[in-house]
């Protein structure tokens, strides 16, 4: 996408939100993960969102939840009149953009028995994998700063919360621990130990070596599904991946390196 700075002040109002729609599964922005297509706003403040995913056949409730997501941030925007969201190449695209357009339920998109198609398991198994992600970030952030165990599981919530990173990445995930702690109600004053695990039980010394082990596997299985999701979207789009600005041997191993014009 091009520089944002660069766009109309509403045009950039609506990708900034689009930042706060994360894959459920791999608990990464939309964007980033370069799975919005289109965005487009009209004068009466009607906006239209394009997204597509890796493949035809991906999970509906994922794509739902996205869907839903995207419909719900864009439309906290105070001059946005109406949002509609258009999944496009997906094989319960014109079901889901229908339902999600209206404001109906994932069990109405595909007429299922709504006993068999709450999302809300969905929802909990993977803000569960965000948050212990997140937190793994962070303790890795404050590993390398030099912290020893025992400081870290000594560590409140209001240091972390006075605290900050030079590392914008370390940063960013900082900011979104902290989030996903008061959205779960985990920690809530600033005397609370800063790293609960989900029921809530503070880290200690002891236990910290198990409590990164834990987390690693949580990361290593999140970013194995990263990786093959983008590189199925690759693959299946034919997107050309530059490294220094050139494609790379896979690129021309899939014959999808445009070519250059005669002027070039």
């Amino acid at each position: 996408m091009q520089d944002r700075e660069a766009l109309p002040p509403r045009l950039r109002d609506v990708w900034d939100r689009l930042d706060h729609v994360n894959d459920p599964e791999l608990d990464e922005p939309l964007t980033d993960l370069g799975f919005v297509e289109a965005v487009s706003v009209g004068e009466a403040g009607d906006v239209l969102v394009c997204f597509r995913l890796p493949t035809y056949w991906c999970s509906p409730n994922f794509a739902f939840l996205m869907a839903e997501g995207i419909r719900r941030e864009v439309a906290a925007l105070p001059w946005v009149a109406r949002v509609s969201v258009r999944l496009e190449d997906h094989m319960c695209a014109e079901e889901m953009n229908e339902a999600v357009s209206a404001g109906r339920s994932f069990a109405d998109a595909l007429a299922l028995r709504p006993e068999f198609a709450s999302l809300d398991e969905v929802r909990e198994k993977f803000d569960r994998k965000a948050f212990q992600r997140r937190q793994e970030a962070v303790l890795l952030a404050l590993r390398r700063r030099g912290l020893a165990p025992r400081d870290v599981a000594a560590m409140t919530r209001g240091a972390l919360d006075a605290s900050g990173f030079a590392e914008p990445e370390a940063e960013r995930q900082r900011l979104r621990y902290l989030a996903i702690l008061d959205a779960r109600g985990l920690a809530p004053r600033p005397d609370d130990p800063a790293f609960p695990d989900l029921d809530g039980a503070p880290l200690t010394e002891a236990g910290y070596a198990a409590r990164m082990g834990g987390l690693r596997a949580v990361r290593i299985n999140m970013e194995f599904g990263g990786a093959l999701c983008r590189g199925l979207k690759a693959n299946r789009y034919k997107e050309v991946v530059q490294v220094d600005g050139e494609p790379t041997l896979v690129d021309f191993l899939l014959e999808r390196v445009p070519a250059r014009s005669s002027a070039g």
